[in-house]
């Protein structure tokens, strides 16, 4: 029970190793939101031929 507790205590200590860096995900969250920004402005005069 003691082995038990103390490997437990060890894993939450290390914490969650992440696939990528953080700027992986970051630069990852920029393209994507570049991206439906184009997305957007693609359709700004769509409403005009109607």
């Amino acid at each position: 029970m003691h082995a038990a507790l103390i490997a437990a205590a060890e894993a939450a200590e290390h914490g969650i190793e992440l696939p990528f860096p953080p700027v992986v995900f970051g630069a990852g969250a920029f393209v994507g939101l570049v991206a439906l920004l184009l997305i957007t402005f693609a359709f700004r005069n769509v409403w005009t031929r109607h």
